[in-house]
């Protein structure tokens, strides 16, 4: 997919984004090829894929919300395991009214999410290189995409989040849902898993999802 193709599908799903939205998005693929000429964050036969398979992907945390009824402005958003900054960094990019803490624990990633992020001058944006644990503080949202099994990712961020957890996963996780629920305390009605597919007719998102867990939902 290039970006002509991906500002179609985005000026199509989000149609309120400005030109400086446009062209921060459209300055992604250059970025992303100099900083992984350097630092490889994304796997280099996957980078004419970059639009697909990294920026609309994280972009379904997006239409997740807007069909929930979208984040309230000036909420604080974690994006835990960022890696080179998704899905954080182009939720940044279409929500300039929220506020992104990216962290990671891998000094080298976080050095491109931050790289990136200062390019493209994204004033919501803050990079941390440190574990969950250490931040100390809490957010209304934790969004992630697949770091590693929710039932290994929600005592990271137990007591972290105020709002609810958004996190991108693929493939049959019904029993890895199951298992959250059973070890984390949490409801099973307060898990909804969404099919990016529903989304975006696309084979590649037929297996793909985005878990909201409502922080109601803990016991």
């Amino acid at each position: 997919m290039n970006y002509k193709e991906f500002e179609s599908i985005l000026t199509r799903e989000f149609p309120g984004c400005t030109t400086e939205t446009l062209q921060r998005f459209q300055k992604l693929d250059a970025l992303y090829r100099d900083w992984n000429s350097r630092i490889n964050v994304i796997s280099r036969k996957d980078m004419d894929g970059l639009y697909s398979h990294h920026v609309l992907h994280s972009l379904a945390i997006a239409a997740y919300m807007k069909r929930n009824g979208g984040f309230p402005a000036g909420s604080s958003v974690l994006d835990l395991g960022t890696g080179g900054g998704f899905p954080g960094i182009p939720l940044a990019i279409l929500h300039p009214e929220l506020d992104f803490t990216l962290c990671d624990s891998i000094g080298k990633k976080i050095k491109v999410a931050s790289g990136v992020s200062e390019a493209l001058g994204l004033g919501n944006v803050e990079c941390v290189n440190a574990r969950a644990e250490s931040l100390g503080r809490k957010f209304d949202w934790v969004v992630s995409r697949a770091v590693t099994s929710l039932d290994n990712f929600l005592p990271w961020v137990k007591g972290s989040y105020n709002r609810g957890i958004l996190y991108l996963k693929g493939g049959d996780i019904s029993a890895e849902i199951d298992s959250a629920v059973a070890k984390c305390g949490l409801r099973r009605d307060s898990v909804e898993l969404w099919n990016i597919s529903e989304w975006l007719d696309d084979e590649w998102f037929s297996e793909k999802y985005v878990v909201g867990i409502s922080r109601q939902g803990e016991k």
